[in-house]
């Protein structure tokens, strides 16, 4: 017998090209605010939303990939808030505009994050950590403060990319791996204190990103040798995940993801989230 979520994402979707996932009508458009939009994981997820004819608030700090893709799916769908995320009002700044242009909100997709400062704990200070906290979850609260008033009114979505830092010791990432751990408690705090609201965290792998190449290129002195080497060595060899993996299943979970999920931290290929992954 089928689950209940599974029933219901296949009385609301139909499928498309042999996937397991089918979009939603363009009846069911949704509008959503992503963060860290410009590149990898954000940018793929965010060409998969507008391909699927939702309509999207971009926040990031870099406004050149943004207006890109303003123009290449039409200002009609994308609206650009160009930014810093520690600046706090950015969120506010990014949740009236959904409603100004698009009227409503659905869904919020905190995608941006930094890996600094890549010291040891001994070696590092409170202000760096500060400073990290502001940009990986300080920003992270507010946005989702922000857009919590909206996403009860739409019984909407919070989709945290997280990672396997959260569970996992590197050495020299304490600060980003705290905070990765903080965002999945957000999850499952939220989950009871917002049952209106599904909230997901996700563990996207190792892609092929700009953070990837700095942990190669910038990072692998302070880090160990043997982390360093697996890093260099899942390039080398192939095994990093393109940005479109995990990208797709976030984009899915936020238009699609269901109750069952929310509190969870899932890796982007959970057996759980099969219906949300692309067919090869």
């Amino acid at each position: 017998m089928m689950s209940a979520p599974y029933n219901l994402v296949q009385q609301r979707f139909t499928s498309y090209n042999n996937s397991k996932f089918a979009i939603m009508s363009e009846s069911e458009e949704m509008v959503i605010i992503l963060t860290g939009a410009s590149r990898g994981i954000g940018l793929a997820a965010a060409h998969h939303l507008l391909s699927h004819s939702h309509k999207l608030v971009l926040v990031s700090r870099t406004a050149s990939a943004l207006t890109q893709l303003r123009d290449q799916y039409g200002a009609d769908k994308v609206e650009v808030v160009a930014g810093d995320l520690s600046d706090l009002a950015i969120a506010d700044q990014a949740v009236q505009v959904a409603h100004d242009r698009f009227g409503r909100l659905d869904g919020l997709i905190v995608n941006h994050g930094s890996l600094d400062p890549v010291k040891k704990i001994a070696d590092s200070n409170a202000q760096e950590w500060s400073k990290a906290f502001d940009i990986n979850v300080f920003s992270a609260i507010t946005l989702i403060q922000a857009a919590l008033p909206s996403l009860r009114r739409t019984q909407g979505r919070i989709i945290l990319t997280s990672s396997g830092a959260a569970v996992s010791a590197y050495q020299g990432w304490g600060a980003y791996g705290a905070g990765k751990a903080v965002l999945n408690h957000l999850a499952l705090t939220l989950a009871v204190e917002e049952p209106d609201v599904t909230t997901i965290s996700i563990r996207p792998g190792v892609v092929d990103t700009e953070m990837q190449r700095e942990i190669r290129e910038l990072h692998n002195k302070t880090m160990s040798v043997e982390d360093a080497a697996k890093f260099a060595g899942l390039k080398t060899n192939g095994g990093l995940l393109k940005p479109e993996q995990p990208g797709h299943v976030i984009a899915k979970l936020a238009v699609a993801g269901g109750k069952d999920l929310s509190g969870k931290f899932l890796s982007w290929n959970d057996e759980a989230l099969g219906i949300f992954q692309d067919v090869a």
